[in-house]
């Protein structure tokens, strides 16, 4: 199914063949999961082209591809492959080649090459059921994961020990890695959208960010919660209840049809109308998948579909005093939204 809506835009863009080459395209199209590697792929025939230490794993995985060793010139392997393959006219994924990478194309291919943009990234953005299968489950995980660091997070431990227990912690329920490196910022540094963890200590009346997420099965979780330390000022609770209710009214107005940056408007406007508006600096959220932030975009302003996973996640961040961020996780559903990280996000005060 996958390789017949490529050939479709191959078709579409009067290509006889593309070279993929970005690693997520290259897992997404064949299901290969090693380090090297790259796909050559036409209106017939669609080969994936390793060196010998992936042979075995390319048979195992990529079942609808011809799988080709190369020993030591791979450029020189693709020139032979797409000579065989009658190839006149190659896309290149322009977004992943740089100039140095493309003049060797030129000089060695002796083809017509079309540069392309977002061939394979437009089929990543509605997701199938077994790619939701393996979102729900790496939420799943990073659901769990905060259940647990609740009972970890207590005055006088610091931000990078919360962190280090997130990662393990995950891995022991499953994960294969963590999504990012995980942003954990207490007190004055709540207000710091991406304040990484540090060697701060957490204190009595901080409010602490936690954004993080699991891999599992190559796709990616991106949750955040942000909870207080014993009672936090007035103005943060506040702040926490405007940056909650955007949640859930932005999650309700999500809908197939909306564009982005209408659906980012939304949650920017209620914010604007509780005073805070000048305070949600960055975009509402983010496709979701297996990249931590892929289409749609609020930038690129493509619309909302059916299947498609984006995350949503206001914030306010007032400096000196701390910040707030919530994100879940959400599947556009015909008729709403399916949340993928459903646990309770009401004010918790440890």
């Amino acid at each position: 199914m996958k390789l017949t809506k490529l050939r479709e835009k191959l078709n579409a863009e009067n290509l006889d063949g593309i070279l993929i080459t970005n690693p997520y395209n290259r897992r997404y199209m064949s299901d290969f999961t090693g380090t090297a590697g790259v796909l050559l792929i036409s209106l017939s025939e669609a080969k994936l082209i390793v060196d010998g230490r992936y042979i075995e794993q390319a048979h195992a995985q990529a079942q609808p591809f011809e799988i080709v060793e190369h020993h030591k010139n791979l450029l020189e392997v693709i020139a032979q492959q797409v000579k065989s393959m009658n190839i006149t006219t190659l896309g290149y994924e322009a977004d992943h080649t740089s100039v140095t990478q493309f003049n060797r194309y030129r000089e060695k291919l002796n083809i017509e090459l079309q540069n392309t943009a977002n061939l394979v990234e437009s089929l990543r953005i509605i997701k199938t059921e077994d790619e939701l299968v393996q979102m729900r489950e790496a939420a799943k995980i990073a659901e769990k994961a905060f259940q647990h660091i609740l009972g970890v997070i207590k005055p006088g431990v610091t931000e990078r020990e919360i962190c280090a227990e997130l990662i393990f912690k995950m891995q022991m329920l499953g994960a294969g890695g963590s999504s990012n490196d995980p942003i954990v910022a207490s007190g004055w540094r709540s207000a710091l959208p991406h304040g990484r963890a540090t060697d701060k200590v957490i204190e009595n009346g901080d409010m602490l960010t936690l954004d993080y997420g699991a891999v599992y099965n190559g796709y990616l979780s991106d949750m955040t919660r942000t909870v207080a330390i014993g009672e936090p000022p007035s103005e943060l609770k506040k702040i926490y209840e405007v940056v909650f209710e955007t949640l859930e009214f932005s999650k309700e107005k999500a809908r197939p049809g909306l564009s982005v940056k209408e659906f980012d408007q939304l949650g920017r406007d209620y914010i604007e109308k509780h005073g805070y508006g000048k305070y949600f600096i960055h975009g509402i959220g983010h496709g979701l998948g297996l990249e931590l932030h892929e289409a749609p975009t609020v930038v690129a302003n493509e619309r909302l579909e059916e299947n498609m996973v984006f995350t949503v996640e206001p914030g306010i961040y007032i400096s000196g005093l701390g910040g707030v961020r919530l994100e879940d996780d959400v599947v556009i559903k015909k008729d709403g939204v399916e949340t993928l990280t459903p646990s309770s996000k009401e004010l918790i005060i440890l």
